[in-house]
């Protein structure tokens, strides 16, 4: 079965770090870019960061993010990473992935119940 499935999120303290992951079963993240996207309640759906599937592209940070989260891969778990530091109040919202050929486009809409739920609050 194809499938992304993320883990990492909770409930943490602003200032707080989280880091999520995203595992692939089914297909090989190797040669796909992958996003890490989020959605909050009444906002619209956000990229929050891709990376590339080669090193030749750049890796993208949405602006409210940069500097405090870092995306990676790790191809021989299969899994894509994002590491939040620093964490906002601002920054809840349910995060989910998705693998796609480019890093580019509108963010994908999430199948029923996927992804990962951060919430920020002290």
């Amino acid at each position: 079965q194809v499938q992304l499935v993320e883990s990492g999120g909770g409930l943490v303290q602003p200032g707080g770090s989280l880091r999520l992951s995203c595992v692939a079963s089914g297909f090989t993240l190797d040669y796909r870019a992958v996003g890490w996207f989020r959605q909050a309640p009444g906002k619209e759906r956000e990229e929050v960061a891709c990376i590339p599937r080669s090193s030749d592209e750049s890796t993208n940070y949405a602006d409210s993010v940069k500097g405090r989260f870092t995306i990676s891969r790790d191809n021989a778990r299969n899994t894509v990473y994002l590491q939040m530091n620093s964490l906002k109040p601002e920054d809840t919202a349910n995060y989910y992935c998705a693998a796609r050929a480019h890093c580019s486009g509108l963010p994908p809409i999430p199948s029923p119940g996927q992804g990962t739920q951060v919430t920020v609050s002290s």
